[in-house]
């Protein structure tokens, strides 16, 4: 029983030492997620209408019975014109960063979001953390979306 004992010992240490080192590498290689779920049931940016933002001037709560799905999220609408015009050109309202906090990524972290922290620039809508951190993305948000665009493929996971 005594030799078995330092074997053992031996053994474990040498099972977590491997699950120390190995683990980086394995959270780096799990797929990623482009698409902000934060809020839970593969809805996108916690429910609510990207469209609405643009043609409404402001967040909405989407409908789950208006839902499309996108980029392996569920995006809800508040209305059926909403739904249309998402459906016919997706890429003009989609969030920029996959509607995660662009001040986060800027800064190299997937944030949630408050959608009531937005702000369009350029045709671009962009959601932020909360209202604080939208002023201060307000400050320069060309500088942010540098830094943004460049932390973005690494964070999802794309070379």
């Amino acid at each position: 029983m005594r030799i078995f004992r330092p074997l053992i010992l031996i053994a474990t240490a040498a099972l977590a030492l491997a699950a120390f080192v190995l683990a980086p590498t394995l959270i780096e290689a799990a797929p990623r997620i482009s698409v902000n779920i934060l809020a839970g049931g593969r809805v996108a940016i916690h429910g609510y209408d990207p469209v609405a933002y643009f043609v409404e001037g402001g967040p909405r709560k989407g409908r789950s019975e208006l839902a499309v799905e996108r980029k392996g999220a569920r995006w809800l609408f508040s209305s059926v014109a909403n739904r249309a015009r998402f459906e016919a050109d997706p890429e003009r309202y989609l969030p920029a960063y996959g509607g995660y906090c662009a001040y986060g990524v800027a800064q190299g972290y997937l944030v949630k979001i408050d959608p009531e922290a937005w702000t369009i620039v350029d045709g671009r809508l962009y959601l932020n953390y909360d209202r604080s951190i939208s002023e201060t993305w307000r400050k320069d948000v060309p500088g942010y979306v540098h830094k943004a665009d460049g932390n973005w493929p690494r964070l999802i996971g794309k070379p």
